[in-house]
């Protein structure tokens, strides 16, 4: 058969608030691992500093849950250095973090909803664009889209 001039596929890189509205999206190539792109997809995060008081936009979340292939110590050094809180498992090659959060990891559904929703999205999920830079630009329709639905009913989340 041979090699996809393609490359190994694409990886989504998401970054969701706690109410499931997405916040940014980068996307990597599948070869890369996981972990080489938590700066850039918390880089793209860029909140209105509510009532519209002016100043810089918001840019750090007060914690970061995500799943076992973000335990590294340098993810874990990089949160840490911008004060961010790690809600992050440990591997199992790893010692156990006696100060993991398990409930607030819980609630870490809310982006596995958020992709389930996307792949529901006909043309993301047969990867209809072939170009990384067209398919993230439906990706971020896509997300502009779930967003207006959040807003205009709550109970379409």
């Amino acid at each position: 058969m041979g090699r996809s001039r393609g490359g190994f596929g694409t990886k989504l890189h998401l970054v969701v608030d706690s109410h499931g509205i997405p916040l940014s999206a980068t996307l990597s190539p599948g070869q890369r691992h996981e972990s080489k792109f938590v700066e850039s997809a918390l880089r793209a995060v860029r909140l209105v500093r509510p009532g519209g008081r002016g100043g810089r936009p918001r840019t750090k979340p007060r914690r970061l849950a995500a799943d076992k292939g973000y335990s590294y110590s340098t993810v874990r050094g990089y949160l840490r250095r911008r004060g961010i809180g790690a809600v992050i498992p440990t591997r199992k090659d790893q010692k156990p973090n006696p100060r993991f959060d398990r409930a607030t990891y819980r609630r870490r559904n809310v982006i596995e909803r958020l992709v389930g929703w996307l792949k529901e999205n006909r043309r993301l999920a047969t990867r209809f664009e072939k170009l990384a830079v067209n398919f993230l630009a439906m990706v971020k329709l896509a997300m502009i889209q779930r967003c207006f639905r959040l807003l205009d009913s709550p109970d379409s989340a």
